[in-house]
């Protein structure tokens, strides 16, 4: 019986992301072991569950009303595991969650960490990335994005902490040009953008009716990753626009200044934990949110 739960799930996933090869990567198991699971329940129903060519695999009508019927089974199984888990409150199992890449690995990281320092049974894998991933066709638990999350039915989102951004320039630079006035003096000065494929990120900063005024900065220098940014800034290059838990340090030790904070000390980046809606959260899950909505502030603002 062990094993025909184990097919069904197998069979399930392969189902759900429409195709063998899929299903591996997201079970992390070969092709050939998704390939003989399905097999095998095929065998032990005397039906054919899927058709299958060279290039895809999709289900037949048995297959099809099946599925159906496995995948409500399995989501009370897992359902049922969830209640007996809340109850003991055991937090254990693979955590596998999607973070920013900077923000991730200065701020985010050290929380899960420490979590998994206080539960041995917790496996951790973070993927560090900048990419907005899909959560459900990705097989993770839990992303931590910043900016808006978007309208989606199928996630959930709790707010962690919201991020504050600040303008700096190294002094050399500004011993040079002379520190800009206003915001629309940094039309006349040398600005490090961050730029992802071909297009400048706007520099959105609150205006006095409460909104935002988003300008769009042309740059001989752009990069797509905040900390090289900064050491641009640090080298020299220009007045950069950047989280204030990346700079603080370099601010404090004066090798960057902080520009025009009375105009930008209003800006406010909301940052999320969002995960896919399910009828229960796993407890490692929820253990992972409360963690970040009670630590990270203090990670990212210390």
């Amino acid at each position: 019986m062990p094993e025909f739960l184990d097919d069904i799930a197998v069979f399930v996933e392969a189902a759900e992301a429409g195709g063998f090869s899929s299903a591996a990567a997201r079970l992390h198991l070969t092709r050939s072991a998704v390939g003989k699971a399905v097999a095998r329940l095929e065998a032990r129903l005397g039906v054919r569950l899927f058709h299958r060519t060279t290039r895809q695999q999709s289900l037949t009508d048995d297959g099809d009303a099946f599925f159906d019927h496995c995948r409500r089974g399995l989501a009370e199984i897992r359902a049922g595991r969830v209640l007996i888990e809340t109850g003991r409150r055991v937090v254990s199992g693979r955590l596998r969650i999607s973070v920013p890449l900077s923000f991730g690995r200065r701020c985010v990281a050290p929380v899960l960490l420490a979590l998994a320092r206080r539960h041995t049974d917790l496996s951790l894998e973070i993927d560090f990335s900048d990419r907005p991933v899909d959560l459900v066709e990705e097989g993770f638990d839990l992303a931590v994005r910043s900016g808006s999350v978007g309208d989606s039915d199928a996630l959930m989102a709790r707010l962690l902490m919201r991020q504050r951004m600040m303008l700096v320039a190294a002094p050399d630079y500004l011993a040079r040009r002379g520190a800009p006035a206003g915001l629309d003096d940094l039309a006349v000065h040398d600005c490090i953008v961050y730029r992802r494929q071909g297009r400048n990120e706007r520099w959105r900063f609150p205006d006095a009716s409460g909104g935002l005024r988003e300008m769009v900065i042309e740059s001989r220098i752009g990069l797509d990753d905040i900390e090289t940014i900064a050491e641009a800034a640090l080298s020299g290059f220009g007045i950069a626009y950047l989280p204030c838990w990346l700079v603080r340090s370099s601010v404090g030790e004066g090798r960057l200044v902080g520009l025009l904070a009375a105009t930008t000390e209003g800006r406010r980046t909301d940052i999320h934990a969002v995960w896919p809606r399910a009828p229960y959260l796993p407890t490692r899950v929820r253990a992972a949110i409360d963690a970040l909505v009670a630590e990270l502030p203090g990670v990212a603002l210390a």
